[in-house]
């Protein structure tokens, strides 16, 4: 899954994909990188960030949107937590929806969700953008968003929705320290008991420049050696900026396993 932000103050690219003609470039640049699946937000998540209005998202992702579909068919992903945006975007040519939230944000989600039966990714994240960060903690990590996923599949279930639709994000540096991330990708297999395709959002994180001292545009080799790793763990879907380096490193780590 190849990453489009449409903002002005992504944490990894400083807004370089903002105009909708650089978005569009860069969603030509990772279909050629060989991506299978373009996500697309208008509505930054980085630590502290503040919420923008439902109509500034709108006029940020939706002429991308269809500026994308009228050049390329792969499945696009709309990245956000409003409904009438989820809404929107497929009507423009999204195939499917990613709520950081969980359905959790707007309560209008679950029915885009029932009414369109586009596949669905939701993630853990503890608290919100604004204050997910000021003081992260858990009895166990994994085991916690593990019980986090289970009740949301058992009310996505019940609300009607067909679970065998949704993917499980457990929301990389979404309201966890270094450690919590560390602990979640040791332990990405564990995730695999709740029966659902697992996709991992960790590309150019915090942690990373934590761990290795480099800025996030310089982060995608150490990023590849983490998708690569993730892969091996069960994971089914890789959410990056650098597609190129990402399928390098789990090609060669998928043709060690097969060996």
């Amino acid at each position: 899954m190849g990453i489009i932000n449409v903002t002005p103050d992504s944490f990894s690219d400083g807004g370089n994909c903002f105009a909708p003609e650089a978005a569009v470039c860069q969603a030509d640049a990772l279909v050629m990188a060989g991506t299978d699946i373009l996500d697309i937000g208008g509505e930054s998540t980085r630590p502290y960030a503040s919420p923008v209005s439902q109509a500034q998202e709108l006029a940020r992702v939706i002429p991308v949107i269809e500026a994308i579909r009228s050049r390329h068919s792969l499945p696009i992903s709309i990245d956000t937590t409003k409904a009438e945006v989820a809404r929107q975007a497929l009507a423009a040519g999204a195939d499917m929806i990613n709520d950081v939230s969980a359905l959790r944000s707007d309560p209008e989600m679950i029915d885009v969700v029932r009414q369109s039966q586009v596949p669905l990714i939701i993630m853990h994240m503890q608290g919100t953008p604004g204050d997910m960060q000021a003081n992260p903690s858990y009895v166990n990590v994994v085991g916690d968003i593990i019980g986090f996923f289970r009740e949301r599949l058992a009310w996505i279930k019940d609300q009607g929705v067909d679970v065998n639709r949704v993917t499980i994000d457990p929301g990389i540096g979404f309201g966890k320290t270094m450690a919590h991330n560390l602990i979640i990708l040791k332990y990405l297999s564990q995730f695999k008991t709740l029966g659902r395709p697992v996709l991992l959002g960790h590309s150019r994180k915090r942690f990373i420049g934590d761990l290795t001292g480099l800025p996030p545009q310089e982060r995608d080799q150490a990023t590849a050696v983490l998708s690569a790793l993730a892969v091996a763990n069960g994971v089914s879907i890789i959410r990056v900026h650098d597609v190129a380096a990402t399928r390098q490193a789990v090609r060669l780590a998928e043709a060690v396993a097969g060996a």
